[in-house]
């Protein structure tokens, strides 16, 4: 008798009762075939976690074990029972007239999408690296690359973390931010970076357990506003949920921004920059996945506010000069000064970058005053903050100690979080993040001493693609920090395309094991080179995270490792020998 039209002969059943178990090639498949028990099976060769070949396991009462790493498998169903593994492919199996064959296009329970999709979960819920890169890649391959992974992370991370929105949250949406500069490969390898910090953000965390809405669908913005600054000041979690859930069902996104930008900036600095970030990257996260449904993100952020460490409370804003006053001062006398300046238009002075980085706050306050008089808006004097911070990143004085680059580094990114969201509002609260962070620029100054020049070469012949090798080069050596700074102005002065050393300072990122902190630093220069006017204006951002990424590299690179062996699982090359 024939076998089905859909089965292709293999071997014989006498030869695979005699051996054991053979290696078949069909239909594009190279399977292990089992002679077990008396019955024959067929499974893909390649073990599904990094693709030793399944022959030469061992088969002992229905489970099927790869040598390498262990992983188990039922024989009949592929099913593991190891979730890092991922199930093997199984094949329908006839023996007919002494001769074995095989089905070697069987239909599939679930779509590829769907199985990579889970896959990537189940990468999550474990904190399996290898697991998220393959899904990642395959997901990309599938065409599913961006909103899908970003998705399943976003909702994993906001169900699965008590605190809610932190460094992992943010991180995925510093790498969504950053996805379409950079190079294909460092896409996949973005998302692999977010979503395993998401995991790792989420791993051993107790799940958050949301709260519900407000009944009263007819809440004003003034009242709901009003509800969520005093729960968050008495620092009532519950209720602050409450509040800005109902603020996002009922409200447009530009009001609920006012809400929480209103308390996140009640207090000082908050969490040592950390509050008005996330709160900002919760904002740009929702822009890439849409606002259909942004409650849970929203709430997500209300720890972050109510738990929040406020800088008032700490000797550094207050001693020797209480410069947390002169913060609450202006903050008190805004409606005063924005009344002032209504009508008139502010014009930036050249020397106002160089007055937010004076010795005297008084002085800088003043200037802060001047400025809102004279009409300058609240963008304006955010993005004049934010320049004003990456100079202080751009001359750190290497002679510091190596956690000050931190200190640096968080004015950098409250200033850029604080201009991205007066972007999104003219609520006059929108002005208290220059005004605090033009205090935390001021607080920083002594990091800057004696202050690292910045280099400014008139011009280079120097071939704009060797200076990105060098600055690629660079990061491969510890102490290249000025080297890096130096590289950078000169792609500048040899007329090299600022994408172009973009995409190469992505590449030295996205290879290394980068903490949070450098992840941040990396997408908040790309920010700030978006709302930079002139090509020194750009140029001065990518000096900084140049320098702040030279100081950090090398690392060990463990999750290229990882990225590497999904992606060459993912071409069928074999891993176990070159």
């Amino acid at each position: 008798m024939a076998p089905s039209e859909e089965y292709e002969q293999v071997t014989t059943l006498d030869a695979l009762t005699e051996s054991g178990r053979e290696v078949v090639s069909v239909g594009g498949h190279t399977i292990a075939l089992f002679h077990h028990d008396g019955e024959v099976y067929a499974v893909d060769n390649r073990c599904p976690h990094m693709g030793f070949p399944l022959s030469k396991g061992t088969v002992d009462d229905g489970l099927l074990t790869c040598h390498w790493h262990h992983a188990r498998f039922e024989l009949a169903c592929g099913d593991t029972f190891d979730v890092w593994a991922d199930d093997v492919q199984t094949f329908p199996v006839e023996v007919r007239d002494g001769d074995v064959s095989v089905d070697p296009d069987p239909p599939r329970d679930v779509s590829p999408a769907t199985h990579w999709r889970n896959r990537l979960v189940d990468g999550m819920q474990e904190s399996l690296p290898l697991v998220i890169a393959k899904s990642v890649v395959h997901l990309d391959d599938l065409g599913e690359g961006f909103a899908t992974p970003l998705e399943t992370a976003v909702t994993f991370g906001t169900k699965y973390r008590a605190d809610g929105w932190g460094r992992g949250l943010t991180t995925i949406g510093a790498m969504a931010n950053i996805y379409d500069r950079v190079d294909h490969d460092e896409k996949r390898r973005a998302l692999f970076v977010g979503i395993g910090q998401v995991a790792d953000d989420c791993a051993g965390e107790p799940p958050r357990h949301p709260q519900y809405e407000l009944g009263n669908q007819d809440l004003s913005k003034e009242r709901l506003k009003s509800w969520f600054r005093e729960t968050c000041e008495v620092r009532d979690e519950d209720g602050a949920e409450r509040c800005i859930r109902t603020a996002a069902a009922v409200l447009p996104p530009e009001d609920v921004t006012e809400i929480l930008l209103a308390a996140a900036t009640d207090h000082l600095y908050m969490n040592a920059s950390h509050t008005l970030d996330f709160v900002n990257k919760a904002l740009e996260t929702l822009d890439h996945l849409g606002w259909g449904d942004p409650e849970d993100v929203l709430a997500s952020v209300v720890p972050q506010i109510t738990g929040a460490a406020r800088a008032e409370e700490t000797s550094t804003w207050r001693q020797p000069i209480d410069v947390a006053q002169l913060c609450f001062d202006v903050s008190d006398r805004l409606p005063e000064l924005v009344a002032a300046g209504e009508g008139r238009e502010w014009e930036q002075p050249p020397e106002f970058v160089d007055d937010l980085l004076d010795d005297d706050p008084h002085a800088i306050i003043e200037c802060l005053d001047d400025a809102i008089r004279a009409g300058a808006s609240a963008e304006q004097l955010t993005s004049a903050v934010s320049r004003a911070a990456a100079r202080r990143v751009a001359q750190f004085a290497t002679s510091n100690e190596f956690s000050d680059w931190n200190t640096v580094h968080h004015t950098f990114t409250y200033a850029n979080a604080g201009h991205e969201l007066a972007k999104r509002t003219d609520a006059i609260e929108a002005y208290r993040p220059a005004i605090d962070g033009a205090m935390s620029v001021y607080l920083d100054r002594f990091l800057n001493q004696p202050a690292v020049p910045i280099p400014d070469p008139d011009e280079s012949d120097a071939d704009p693609e060797t200076i990105r090798e060098a600055l690629l080069d660079t990061f491969d050596r510890q102490g290249g920090v000025d080297e890096a700074g130096r590289l950078v102005a000169e792609h500048f002065a040899a007329g090299g395309d600022p994408r172009e050393l973009e995409r190469t300072l992505g590449r030295g990122l996205l290879r290394e094991d980068a903490d949070f902190h450098t992840l941040q630093s990396y997408e908040a220069a790309l920010r700030r080179v978006d709302n930079a006017a002139t090509p020194a204006a750009q140029r001065l951002p990518l000096i900084a995270t140049a320098r702040y990424m030279a100081a950090h590299f090398p690392t060990r690179r463990e999750r290229e490792q990882t990225f590497t062996i999904a992606h060459r699982l993912f071409q069928g090359e074999s891993i176990h020998s070159e």
